[in-house]
């Protein structure tokens, strides 16, 4: 067996034993990659690809899609945020999709060196997830507001936008725009 296989299973046995050890969801794609699915808090799950080459694992997590609105400002946003970043790296494909993107050798690969990077895959996917939602989305979401609020639906999981509610003279049920419920979770 080459010396560059070896590495590509070592790698990707320590992911798997990575992946049992804390409980996350995969499913093997091919003898060389898996989708794994990272849950968080703000975006509930990231699902992320994991494969292996002859030198290196790479990975690809989807963080949102296409901005409706706004495209060059959060273009930017991810450029700026690139710089401080470990790891990983703001990407967008043909579609203008988001991603996280990374390649890390086969031989960093061990259990440190994959909780730095779901590390990373949280905080830059989870973490920045809202304030994404909002500058690429702010239209919609105020829309989404003004209909719930006017068809008496729930807006719990609207919470981390109140800011974006509509006015009190723009609602035509009467309510201060709150729903008494705690944050909740978007995805």
């Amino acid at each position: 067996m080459s010396q560059r296989r070896v590495a590509m299973e070592a790698a990707n046995q320590a992911l798997r034993a990575f992946l049992t050890e804390h409980e996350l969801e995969y499913e093997p794609i091919d003898e060389f990659s898996m989708a794994v699915v990272v849950p968080g808090e703000h975006k509930l799950q990231t699902t992320t690809s994991f494969a292996f080459g002859e030198a290196t694992m790479t990975v690809n997590a989807f963080v949102i899609r296409h901005p409706d609105e706004n495209e060059a400002g959060v273009y930017r946003w991810l450029l700026e945020r690139n710089k401080r970043m470990y790891g990983l790296a703001y990407s967008v494909d043909h579609l203008g999709d988001i991603y996280l993107t990374g390649r890390f050798p086969l031989e960093s690969i061990n259990a440190d060196e994959l909780d730095r990077i779901f590390g990373a895959i949280t905080e830059y996917s989870d973490g920045a997830f809202n304030l994404l939602l909002e500058l690429g989305f702010a239209s919609s979401i105020r829309k989404e507001w003004k209909w719930r609020l006017n068809a008496g639906l729930p807006t719990d999981n609207l919470h981390a936008f109140r800011h974006l509610a509509p006015n009190d003279t723009d609602r035509t049920d009467g309510t201060d725009g709150t729903d008494g419920t705690a944050d909740s979770q978007q995805s």
